[in-house]
């Protein structure tokens, strides 16, 4: 396979040109012009994270706006859209998450354009896939993805506890599944609990949505109960909640990999994606507080190969020097791999591997400046 083209744009700007001048002219040179010109009148979903409440390292919502524009201005209907989560929290179903993305700033009023929850009231609205994955034979796609005519994930780049990093593969692949198809690609990871480290200080218990974990002296998670969505290993203050990273977080990788698949199946020539390299926080935004930002913001990359554009937001990542405040920085840690100094535990480069296997695009890349 030959190297995919992947478009970047830096922070730079001036009276002539503003970031939003440079986000429409990387839209041009990257071709997504091209794919709204052959679907005229196309309903477009615009895949993006509103951010968990109390978060604000998701994407400003006047970039979205310039984009929800550049797509009308080819007379194709746009809508802003995501799916319904799997842990607590404030977009576990459609009411909440739709107001979550209104107070954090994705109100039609702003953005011109309506938002629509892909996966219905609590989850449960999607489509059965098929696809032959090593893992899935099956995958649970929220329906208005599937029925959707143009597919563009707009992914926050920033780092992930369970893949290392979360960028366009995770947002379509997780992003895109249902309820039930997030448990599918949770269903391997069981956190347990480290007793020597436990302080039985309950914060565990009180994020737990499923009633998962009880306080017996220390903390102790039920496997019956427990569905793997690993809310617990970030909420513990003390470091004392871990899964199996050897063998569970690289199936977790592969899965959303073959999601991913799963969602782009009838997309083709019809997906797009851009990556905001822009206050890259050490963990998800689906947390209702976001750390400082692990280096400086970097800019915005575009491309229609979703292997590609991940590859090169990390390459962009490692390059930059760590940011004051960030944990690397308190940490006092040089490192060449970002990502793995923050979860050493974590393969990031397992998720691009065998979205690469799978057909996805190809992790050679050639980055065009604009």
């Amino acid at each position: 396979m030959s190297n995919s083209k992947v478009y970047f744009c830096d922070m730079k700007a001036s009276a002539k040109e503003n970031l939003l001048d440079k986000l429409k002219r990387l839209m041009d040179r990257a071709g997504f012009d091209e794919i709204l010109k052959k679907n005229k009148k196309a309903l477009v979903a615009v895949k993006l994270h509103f951010g968990e409440k109390g978060n604000s390292a998701f994407i400003r919502p006047i970039y979205i706006k310039r984009i929800v524009d550049y797509i009308t201005s080819f007379e194709c209907n746009p809508f802003l859209t995501d799916a319904n989560t799997l842990y607590a929290g404030t977009r576990s179903d459609s009411v909440s998450h739709i107001r979550t993305a209104i107070e954090n700033g994705f109100a039609y009023a702003v953005v011109n354009a309506p938002i629509i929850i892909a996966d219905g009231l609590r989850g449960g609205v999607h489509y059965e896939i098929d696809i032959d994955g090593d893992f899935i034979k099956k995958a649970y796609i929220a329906r208005e993805i599937i029925d959707a005519d143009v597919f563009l994930s707009v992914a926050h780049f920033k780092g992930h506890e369970l893949s290392g990093f979360g960028g366009a593969i995770k947002n379509t692949g997780m992003g895109c599944a249902s309820r039930k198809g997030k448990l599918d690609q949770h269903s391997d990871l069981k956190p347990k609990v480290k007793r020597r480290k436990c302080k039985a200080c309950g914060e565990c218990v009180k994020h737990c949505a499923q009633g998962a974990i009880s306080i017996d002296k220390k903390s102790k998670i039920d496997p019956e109960k427990c569905v793997g969505c690993c809310e617990c290993i970030l909420i513990c203050p003390y470091g004392a909640i871990e899964v199996q990273w050897d063998m569970d977080a690289v199936k977790f990788q592969k899965k959303m990999a073959e999601y991913t698949k799963a969602v782009l199946k009838s997309k083709e020539g019809r997906a797009f994606f851009i990556n905001f390299l822009t206050t890259i926080s050490p963990a998800c935004d689906c947390y209702g507080h976001n750390d400082a930002p692990i280096v400086p913001d970097i800019g915005i990359l575009a491309s229609t190969d979703p292997v590609a554009i991940d590859q090169a937001c990390v390459d962009l990542v490692n390059k930059q020097p760590i940011a004051p405040a960030s944990v690397l920085a308190r940490k006092k840690i040089e490192t060449k791999d970002k990502f793995r100094a923050i979860y050493p535990q974590v393969d990031w480069k397992i998720q691009l591997e065998h979205a690469e296997k799978m057909g996805l695009g190809t992790r050679q890349y050639k980055l065009i400046r604009i």
